[in-house]
């Protein structure tokens, strides 16, 4: 009789520490799923502010920024001649940009006309630059830019500036 309350309490002692275990296990379950419930969250919003930081970096790099050919070093200035004439050489740039980009265009805001794709034969009587032109997936940001060409009006140059947004795909 003596040996089988000794092995009852024993047996319970087993299982309160299982249960005690179990608790401890459920707690810190719940605890990391708390602690990580906005990870996706903040995952896309760091994506995005990415593409948008991407979008910028365009704008501003040689291979599209106005540089001081319009006066004064303007920072999202884009040159239209340069993109056109690094459209043409597109294939040398593959990965220059980032691995993911997948689509990059640049269109003309106003005047707001039916779309019109640039090529060499019709720029600059045209609204869309297509440079990269891929399937939209991923993340997509787009930035305000002055889209600026030199134009010749009876015998004088001169600057011409238009609003465009360019825009950034990229997965």
């Amino acid at each position: 009789m003596i040996n089988k309350k000794g092995q009852i309490k024993i047996q319970q002692m087993a299982f309160m520490l299982l249960a005690v275990t179990l608790f401890f296990v459920l707690v810190g379950l719940f605890v990391l799923v708390i602690r990580f419930a906005g990870i996706g969250e903040s995952a896309t919003a760091l994506e995005e502010k990415n593409a948008l930081l991407l979008t910028t970096k365009m704008a501003n790099s040689p291979e599209f920024s106005c540089g001081n050919v319009y006066g004064t070093g303007n920072t999202n200035c884009v040159d239209g001649d340069k993109v056109m004439a690094l459209m043409q050489n597109i294939e040398n740039y593959d990965g220059f940009w980032g691995n993911g980009v997948s689509n990059i265009e640049i269109k003309k805001i106003y005047p707001q006309e039916e779309t019109k794709l640039c090529t060499l034969g019709n720029y600059p009587d045209c609204n869309t630059i297509r440079m990269i032109s891929g399937e939209v997936k991923g993340f997509s940001a787009e930035n305000f830019v002055s889209l600026c060409r030199k134009e010749s009006e009876s015998g004088k140059t001169y600057d011409k500036c238009e609003i465009a947004k360019i825009l950034v795909s990229y997965e």
